[in-house]
């Protein structure tokens, strides 16, 4: 009021402090989603070892490589099947391992198919 400035007074010009966003200033400035489903790595275990299961038992139920072949290609379009319900309705992580070692199971039967397929001369699905 008289005009006397004291050294803890603003200067003329001087604007306060706005944070730029980059250290934390303790509360949230924007909210904060989660995940409802997590993938976690026990999640993929069970079910890449589900599928393993399930894939092994129908693989079984063939007795040479053209009902192999068929049992296989059932099993992982079932198997696929629970992975997207999973991935609708329930764990993330689970349906991803189902679908990993689907892939897989299919992959094998596919090679089993083309090195009989080649060895034979004769394609072995029909």
């Amino acid at each position: 009021m008289n005009g006397q400035t004291y050294p803890g007074d603003p200067q003329p010009g001087f604007r306060p402090y706005t944070p730029s966003g980059l250290f934390p200033s303790g509360r949230p400035t924007r909210p904060s989603y989660r995940e409802p489903h997590p993938v976690t790595g026990a999640g993929v275990a069970l079910g890449g070892t589900g599928a393993t299961a399930w894939l092994l038992l129908f693989g079984l139920l063939g007795t040479d490589v053209p009902e192999y072949a068929w049992w296989t290609v059932l099993a992982g379009g079932l198997a696929w099947l629970v992975a997207v319900l999973l991935v609708q309705l329930g764990d993330r992580g689970v349906a991803t391992g189902i679908a990993i070692v689907t892939a897989g199971g299919w992959s094998i039967a596919a090679a089993v198919v083309a090195v009989r397929w080649a060895t034979s001369g004769d394609w072995p699905l029909w």
